[in-house]
């Protein structure tokens, strides 16, 4: 499908469950930093221009630019790049963007996932920042793929965590579901967390437990545990779902054994995809990988620019 019209974009990036208004406010700042915005620049040193795309594109000259894989992976973020190069070249004329992939796909090198054609200076301006989105976003699905393959035949799932880059949390956690990973909770508002300070600070893990279900009886609760006889005080508390942080796989295996009908099990810390498969057979629902979002390198896309003379 060709896309001409930022709403088509917008309606694109709806479908996906993306929020198009913070989606805008990450573009425009990229865009502004970019520009010499936000201390970037002194005061009246080329501010809010593109200076070398200025001093040699003319104003009205338009070219066509492919985003193309330069390794293997699983790519995501198609309809962010698409929305960040409309919202740059709306402005400056007509444009046009064929998406050739689709988020969740396994690209190889040298796949072609975007063309797009505009105001050259316009595609030019954006094109760090388009690529800026895609290749994080496409680094975090691969990584979390990784992990999926990893875990394969078993029952067990990845979950990511709050360690993301700040400001684009809603991005990772999208390219994580895009990986087929699972999501766990989007901020603090929206569960309860029981860690090891909440712990020490209400004087122990059950006491904990009943502070946060008393103050919010609806609320969903993951307590951690350091130990099996905290899971067993905490479980008998009502607890019904655990992180098993930093815990041997015999440990794991023992708890789940014993408590595995009354609640869920996470696993945490000293994961790697190599041992994700004893992991798994203890008996964990989920396992939780940081590395996904705070640790995944970019997966390498470049936008090579063509002049339509």
């Amino acid at each position: 499908m060709v896309y001409t019209r930022l709403a088509e974009i917008e309606a694109l990036l709806a479908a996906v469950d993306l929020d198009v208004n913070a989606l805008f406010v990450i573009v425009s700042e990229a865009l502004d930093e970019d520009l010499g915005g936000r201390g970037v620049l002194p005061p009246g040193v080329g501010k809010g221009l593109d200076i070398t795309s200025y001093a040699t594109i003319a104003a009205d000259e338009t070219a066509q630019g492919r985003f193309i894989a330069r390794q293997p992976g699983t790519v995501a973020g198609l309809p962010v790049a698409a929305f960040a190069v409309a919202t740059a070249c709306s402005t400056a004329g007509d444009f046009e963007l064929v998406l050739h992939a689709s988020d969740g796909d396994r690209v190889r090198r040298g796949d072609a996932l975007i063309t797009t054609s505009g105001n050259a200076r316009a595609l030019l301006r954006v094109e760090r920042v388009a690529l800026n989105l895609i290749t994080m976003m496409s680094g975090v699905a691969t990584a979390t793929r990784a992990w999926v393959d990893a875990l394969e035949q078993t029952n067990t799932r990845v979950r990511d965590s709050r360690k993301t880059i700040p400001g684009l949390r809603m991005l990772q956690k999208y390219a994580v579901r895009i990986g087929g990973g699972i999501n766990h909770r989007m901020s603090l508002a929206d569960a309860a967390l029981i860690k090891d300070n909440h712990v020490i600070a209400a004087g122990g893990v059950v006491p904990a437990y009943h502070a946060v279900r008393q103050s919010f009886p609806d609320v969903p609760i993951e307590v951690e545990v350091t130990s099996p006889e905290q899971a067993r005080e905490v479980v008998a508390a009502g607890a019904t779902e655990i992180l098993l942080d930093n815990m041997t796989v015999p440990e794991m295996a023992a708890i789940v054994a014993q408590l595995g009908d009354q609640a869920t099990f996470e696993a945490s810390g000293g994961l790697t995809i190599q041992n994700a498969q004893e992991v798994a057979h203890t008996g964990v629902n989920f396992v939780a990988v940081g590395a996904i979002t705070h640790s995944a390198p970019a997966l390498d896309i470049a936008l090579d620019f063509a002049s339509e003379k």
